[in-house]
């Protein structure tokens, strides 16, 4: 593993404590690069210092709990959380639940993708504690290891080998000629032009087509919720599958690898992109459409609705000539949209605007668009250079993933450029600590931000069923809401009806937590605060978290507390 910024600070502060000289620091990089392990590692490895003493300056360098790991015993239910593959692919222990939340020793307790990934195999909310990789490496071989042992006894204890039968798998051999006829056959291209009319009316924002054993399953994505629509039949399932290719300009001869393309559909005076992807699964391919309909989108920021503060801060931040506007929030989330919106507020022809996107999601007349191509050299990181030496005034890059697309992001935000962008994080506050994180200054970051937004989409309450609801005092209580809140608040919910399909909800509504840069908060960044400290003062200068934005909605009767409650927490 080459080291990086938090491997070299680590480094320095080995050094200025006194427990390592400068040419042991030296040998341990050596060490640490030829290896493929972590600066700590190499340290213990080479007996310059003791894995008690790595874990403390991790703790502090990290900011988390340490943990002896010498003194934790391990279940085997909690260590089935997380597959052995991905604890030594990510170096991490699942340790203890409670409740909701998975307490896990990581050796790098800062890495957002491998708890991202932890979150999403186990369905838990991750909470890191740090360990030397040392010790830690040789706690998972002894538990996973361990735990192999226990199952392959657990085995053998009920299985008779004579009772196995291994039973052939039927391969469907069709040859690319007959392919090609039933393509072409009239069921065939009305169904597809069929499902793809029918699902832009609806309003769809993606189509599934999934092929099982014994069934092929359409589903729409119609406001954030999956919904079977219809089952084909599996005498269609390869020329379906075939046809959508073809359209996407697809390899249709090639089945075992992803892959990616668009369709451009014309609706009388209406252009509709779908965005194409493959994926190979155990009984066939996999295909979900993503329906890109600029003629149902708005860039009008005026009616997202932000509350008044929020939108007044936000359009001051695109209005400055220079520095850093970042929109964060998970996937599906509108961020795009979002930054279109804003893009779009100051496109003029005085002005040079750019791009870098993965993938282009729309077409915006004069804004000069970049489809950022990772596999030939083309990465963020390779576009913004390109544009510095363009004579921009505007830049766009779809996402700041790594410490070099965010250092240039920062130098052209802080060298009289307007920077839009987007990051993956949970709130607005947390923000600044995930790029302070990846190893950005935070004299840098400070100085380069002007405002942090966090977004979600929650589902408006269906017109024509919109109905009273109440809600028993335990549920407020779980769920955090203040007391005067539910005294003061009527509530609404959706019955269900036809033109709802009987969800009780129809459309979606953004929320929004705007956090402008205050000189107040400038210095707690410089001072290397914490998420809590610059979310408390954010919102003493009149910031609405995501929660209490949701609860504003609420109460103009726009969405359900179960949608609040579900997007959001009590803290943000």
């Amino acid at each position: 593993m080459p080291t990086d910024v938090a491997q070299d600070r680590l480094g320095d502060l080995f050094v200025q404590e006194g427990l390592v000289s400068g040419e042991q620091l030296k040998e341990a990089l050596e060490e640490a690069n030829q290896s493929g392990t972590r600066l700590g590692h190499a340290l213990v490895k080479l007996g310059f210092v003791d894995e008690d003493e790595l874990t403390r300056m991790l703790s502090k360098q990290y900011r988390v709990p340490a943990v002896d790991l010498g003194k934790v015993k391990v279940d085997d239910k909690i260590l089935r959380l997380i597959p052995d593959e991905l604890a030594f692919k990510h170096l991490v222990l699942p340790l203890r639940r409670v409740g909701r939340t998975l307490t896990v020793a990581m050796a790098n307790p800062t890495d957002i993708g491998a708890i991202d990934d932890l979150k999403f195999i186990t369905r838990h909310e991750i909470e890191p504690v740090v360990v030397g990789e040392y010790t830690l490496r040789e706690h998972l071989d002894a538990y996973y290891e361990a735990a192999d042992d226990r199952m392959a006894d657990l085995l053998s204890d009920f299985i008779d080998a004579d009772e196995v039968e291994f039973v052939e798998e039927e391969q469907e051999e069709i040859s690319i000629a007959a392919l090609q006829e039933q393509v072409d056959a009239a069921p065939v291209v009305k169904f597809i032009n069929g499902l793809l009319t029918d699902a832009v009316m609806k309003g769809v924002s993606d189509i599934h087509i999934e092929p099982y054993e014994r069934e092929v399953r359409v589903r729409y994505r119609i406001d954030g919720t999956l919904r079977e629509v219809m089952s084909p039949p599996m005498k269609m399932r390869a020329a379906l599958t075939s046809r959508i290719k073809i359209l996407a300009d697809l390899n249709i001869a090639e089945r075992r690898v992803p892959q990616d393309g668009r369709i451009k559909l014309r609706m009388k005076k209406r252009v509709v992109d779908f965005r194409v992807s493959t994926l190979p699964v155990i009984f066939g391919e996999k295909i979900v459409l993503r329906i890109l309909d600029k003629g149902n989108l708005s860039f009008d920021l005026a009616t997202f609705g932000f509350e008044p503060k929020a939108e007044r801060d936000f359009m001051d931040a695109i209005a400055k000539p220079y520095g850093m506007v970042l929109v964060t929030g998970p996937t599906g989330s509108g961020k795009t949209t979002t930054l279109y919106s804003a893009l779009s507020k100051v496109n003029t022809s005085e002005v040079n605007i750019m791009t870098a996107e993965d993938p282009v999601e729309y077409n915006l007349h004069g804004i000069n668009q970049v489809l950022v191509r990772t596999q030939i050299g083309m990465t963020f990181a390779a576009a913004l250079r390109a544009f510095l030496r363009q004579d921009p005034n505007i830049i766009m890059v779809g996402e700041v993933r790594d410490l070099e697309t965010g250092g240039i992001a920062i130098k052209a935000a802080l060298t009289g450029h307007l920077v839009l962008s987007t990051l993956h994080t949970n709130d607005a506050p947390a923000t600044v600590t995930r790029m302070i994180d990846m190893g950005l200054e935070p004299f840098n970051v400070a100085s380069a931000l002007n405002v942090v937004s966090a977004q979600r989409l929650l589902r408006r309450i269906c017109s024509e069923c919109k109905a009273e609801a109440t809600y028993p005092d335990e549920y407020f209580e779980a769920a955090r809401i203040p007391p005067e809140y539910m005294k003061s608040t009527k509530f609404f919910r959706g019955e269900g009806c036809d033109e709802c399909n009987g969800t009780g909800y129809s459309g979606r509504q953004g929320i929004y937590e705007v956090m402008a840069m205050s000189s107040g908060l400038r210095k707690l960044i410089m001072q290397g605060a914490g998420t809590d400290e610059i979310r408390d003062l954010a919102v003493k200068e009149g910031m609405l978290t995501l929660r209490q934005d949701g609860l504003k909605k609420v109460e103009k009767g726009i969405t359900t507390l179960e949608e609040v409650i579900k997007e959001t927490t009590a803290a943000g």
